[in-house]
């Protein structure tokens, strides 16, 4: 079966079997999203980061302390993610297939929108999505611009990108903007260096993906901004998905575009 048809249960199960891919044009018209856990005593400190940084970090669910599912995703938060990465005092320690033996008992999860959201409806659109054709993850990387902080938390953020063809550029940011609780509409459009990117064929997280003549790069808001926050901030413990390879929840895209 094409991954696109799968049904989230069928991918998490496929993702608890060992299968370690990023996510990208999976369950076709089923919503993706970051995973970030804390402890506890942060809980607060990164709902208040996500709701003043909301276009980066737009909350789609949270967990009780130390729970292995949430109402959006009845899966196992341990398991049925395709990649996990973990840290220890700011600084990502090992990436892993699963977080059995890491996860604990005083982790907050939160589940943060993703831009994937967003692509079938610019495929139908008629725009293209470059990482979709390659079949690559999509390029993410840290910025200069600085995100407003929550107590301890702190950092950059976190954008990915996707050049569009010039006279396809406002019908990009027509379409995305209609999906406001998964990034919206693109943060900026053109040169990179203008958000302090130095070099757009070395991502930060994700693969490069080429700019042709007569396109330009669009900036969505990213989702891996929290984990940019947990490595800006020496956060001593957290555990993520690994970039790209996402959770995937039982609610449509279709939930989130607004009209």
């Amino acid at each position: 079966m094409d991954v696109a048809d799968l049904t989230p249960a069928q991918a998490r199960e496929r993702f608890r079997a060992g299968v370690r891919v990023p996510t990208a044009g999976w369950c076709r018209g089923w919503t993706q999203a970051n995973l970030i856990a804390v402890p506890r005593r942060l809980g607060y400190e990164l709902l208040l980061f996500a709701h003043r940084n909301a276009q980066a970090c737009p909350v789609l669910d949270v967990g009780e302390p130390g729970v292995r599912s949430t109402e959006l995703f009845p899966g196992d938060l341990r398991t049925d993610l395709p990649g996990y990465r973990l840290y220890r005092d700011g600084r990502p320690v090992a990436d892993l297939d699963d977080v059995m033996q890491e996860w604990r008992d005083d982790l907050v999860p939160f589940l943060i929108g993703c831009s994937f959201t967003f692509e079938q409806a610019l495929l139908r659109a008629g725009v293209p999505v470059r990482h979709l054709e390659l079949g690559t993850n999509v390029p993410m990387y840290r910025t200069s611009v600085a995100c407003e902080p929550s107590g301890p938390l702190s950092g950059p953020l976190v954008v990915s990108m996707r050049p569009v063809p010039e006279e396809l550029v406002g019908l990009a940011i027509e379409v995305t903007g209609r999906y406001p609780l998964v990034h919206g509409a693109p943060v900026h459009a053109g040169d990179p260096a203008a958000i302090g990117i130095e070099d757009l064929g070395r991502p930060d997280f994700g693969d490069p993906v080429e700019v042709r003549p007569g396109e330009v790069p669009l900036f969505w808001a990213c989702g891996m901004t929290p984990q940019a926050a947990v490595m800006a901030s020496g956060v001593e413990f957290a555990i993520g998905h690994l970039p790209g390879h996402m959770a995937i929840i039982d609610v449509r895209d279709e939930q989130y575009r607004v009209t």
